[in-house]
C-alpha cells in the first residue's frame, strides 16, 4: 500500500472529530471519501497531509511515518492536498502560480506549465490573466495543474466539484478519469453519480467513522444503497 492510515484520532480541543479511523490507498488507486456535512472526510484529508497531528494512532507513506511532519515536509514526500475552497492566489498570474508551486521543488517552469495544460488546454490563454478572474472551473482546474507539478505520488482532492455547473462538473470528473493510474488519488466527493464513475474503492464516513469499505463494482455503482447507508 502507498499510504496506510492505521486507526487515528484526531482531537479540535477537546471535541474528538475522528474515531480510530483507518484507509489504505495503493498505487494507481483512485479512493472516494463519501459522507455527509460534518463526518470528518475533510479532517482525515488535513490529517493526512500534515495539517492535524493525530493524538492516537499513525499515517505512513510509502512505510515512512509523517506524524510531527509539516505540511510542506509531507508535500515534498509526494502527496499534494488540492483545498476544498478552490483557493489560488488571486493577484498573480496562472503562470505564477505554476511558478510558485515549482520553485520549492527544482521543476523546469515549462514542464509544469504542461502538467497544467495537459488536463485543460484551454488554460493557456489565461497563463498571463490574473488568478482572480477565473471562474470556479477554471481555478478547480489550476489547482489540480499546480498539485500535479513536481509528479506528485498521491492527491487528495476536496470536493473538486462543489458549486461547479454540470457542464464543467463533466471537465473536471473527465480529468480525474484520464489521471486515474498515473498518479494515486483520494477524492472527497457528495455527488454519488460522479462517485460511482470514479472510485476503484469506496469509504463511508459517518460523524467521525469509518462506516464500511465498499470495493465490489456493483455495489459502487448502485447510488441507492451507498445513500442507504449515509
Amino acid at each position: 500500500m502507498l499510504l496506510t492510515v492505521e486507526a487515528i484520532n484526531v482531537h479540535y480541543g477537546s471535541a474528538q472529530v475522528l474515531h480510530d479511523v483507518s484507509i489504505q490507498v495503493g498505487a494507481g488507486e483512485l479512493v472516494c471519501i463519501v459522507g455527509r456535512n460534518g463526518a470528518g472526510k475533510t479532517t482525515l484529508l488535513k490529517t493526512i497531509a500534515g495539517f492535524l497531528t493525530p493524538t492516537k494512532g499513525h499515517v505512513s507513506f510509502e512505510g515512512k511515518a509523517t506524524k510531527n511532519l509539516r505540511p510542506d515536509k509531507v508535500a515534498l514526500m509526494g502527496i499534494k492536498y488540492v483545498f476544498q475552497d478552490k483557493r489560488v492566489f488571486g493577484d498573480l498570474t496562472v503562470r505564477e502560480n505554476i511558478e510558485l508551486a515549482a520553485y520549492p521543488l527544482g521543476a523546469p517552469m515549462e514542464e509544469s506549465v504542461g502538467k497544467l495544460l495537459s488536463i485543460s488546454g484551454k488554460m493557456k490563454n489565461y497563463l498571463e490573466s490574473k488568478a482572480k478572474g477565473l471562474s470556479g472551473g477554471e481555478r478547480q482546474m489550476l489547482l489540480i495543474g499546480r498539485a500535479l507539478v513536481g509528479n506528485p505520488k498521491l492527491l487528495l482532492i476536496d470536493e473538486p466539484t462543489e458549486g461547479l455547473a454540470a457542464k464543467v462538473i463533466d471537465d473536471i470528473s473527465r480529468i480525474l478519469i484520464e489521471m486515474k493510474g498515473k498518479v494515486s488519488m483520494i477524492v472527497v466527493e457528495q455527488n454519488l453519480a460522479i462517485v460511482s464513475r470514479l472510485a476503484d474503492r469506496i469509504y463511508i464516513m459517518k460523524e467521525g467513522n469509518v462506516l464500511q469499505e465498499i470495493a465490489d463494482q456493483r455495489m459502487m455503482k448502485d447510488q441507492s444503497y451507498i445513500e442507504s447507508l449515509l
